[in-house]
């Protein structure tokens, strides 16, 4: 095998063991990071939760005999950190232990690392190698990157459809999906930081917007409701988890429950992308309802859409968003169909 092939192998490593850090690390990335000697993994470790320590220090202490770091390579999905925050800097972890080689995924777009990682470990002698397996790194923290870089969430797009493109009806909730994608579903909620209806949908389906179905954090609650419209005895008021409503009229704050006011003669993403930048939210699921989605879409404020199709004919009803994006995955679920697409403007294959 070539020193390259090598890389990647153990890199790809690096990203299986980070996904287990998804949807607890926020505002952090969640990276994996591992440690070899002479051709054997002696270490391994995926961020923790926000305040504990990052995947790198997770590796090092995993390390029986911390002799061996000595002649060891550290490989890392993300530029280890160059400032103090909730824990000191990784980098300067890896001199003090003399590493002597380190092999990073990719660059850290954060303001306050942005290759400063990288250039104190080369200027302390450490034998650096940058961009192993680099596009499916940035994939990995994708909602980190997007936010630091864009100033805003990374933008998923959740929607159900009928087999022939029908998404709701105007009267009643029906279910489209089987249990099975229903509790998929909430796995997603677990896994994102926000997540965001219209009035419509709030009225119609009365929905909880939490992770019931599965074992994990709630995302915080959105809803756009112009005129308050969303009855206070529905599941969005009943403060069981912080909650948003974006409104024309009031301004007010109760424990988890914050109403907002916002200038609806204009455009309302704009400001709402900036509340969630300045909060600190990393990702946002929009449910719906379609007009809600369409929004985006129209706004090209969109990054991901996840769409479940049922082999179910209804007929008649509100016809699902329209979108072009590259479609990257497709699954099945018993009778159920997910397909994941991305908004590439150039158009480019994956």
């Amino acid at each position: 095998m070539t020193q390259q092939s090598i890389d990647e192998h153990y890199m790809a490593r690096c990203i299986q063991i980070a996904t287990n850090g998804l949807g607890t690390t926020y505002p952090n990335p969640f990276v994996g990071s591992i440690i070899v000697h002479n051709n054997q993994i002696i270490g391994e470790g995926f961020t923790s939760e926000y305040g504990g320590p990052h995947a790198e220090v997770n590796a090092i202490n995993s390390v029986k005999n911390p002799e061996l770091l000595k002649e060891s390579t550290l490989y890392v999905t993300l530029e280890p950190c160059s400032h103090h925050g909730k824990t000191p800097p990784c980098a300067d972890l890896i001199i003090e232990k003399e590493i002597p080689k380190v092999v990073i995924g990719t660059l850290d777009p954060f303001a306050k690392v942005n290759g400063q990682g990288y250039l104190r470990l080369l200027k302390n002698g450490v034998d650096v190698t940058l961009g192993v397996l680099e596009k499916e790194c940035i994939n990995l923290n994708k909602r980190f990157i997007t936010f630091h870089q864009k100033k805003r969430p990374y933008i998923i797009l959740k929607w159900a459809q009928t087999e022939d493109g029908y998404i709701g009806r105007d009267d009643i909730q029906l279910w489209i999906t089987n249990q099975y994608t229903k509790q998929l579903v909430h796995k997603w909620r677990t896994e994102e930081q926000a997540i965001l209806v219209g009035k419509n949908t709030a009225l119609i389906d009365n929905p909880q917007l939490n992770s019931r179905l599965w074992t994990g954090n709630n995302p915080l609650r959105i809803a756009i409701d112009k005129n308050l419209a969303i009855p206070r005895n529905f599941h969005l008021f009943d403060q069981t988890q912080p909650t948003v409503i974006f409104n024309s009229l009031e301004n007010s704050s109760e424990e988890n429950l914050n109403l907002i006011q916002l200038d609806f003669s204009q455009p309302i993403l704009p400001p709402i992308m900036n509340f969630l930048y300045e909060n600190n939210i990393q990702s946002l699921i929009v449910e719906g309802g379609c007009d809600t989605i369409q929004h985006f879409i129209d706004a090209n404020l969109w990054d991901e859409a996840r769409i479940l199709s049922s082999d179910t004919i209804w007929n008649e009803g509100i016809l699902a968003p329209r979108l072009k994006g590259i479609r990257t995955e497709k699954h099945r679920f018993l009778n159920d169909e997910l397909n994941i697409f991305e908004n590439r403007l150039d158009n480019e294959e994956p």
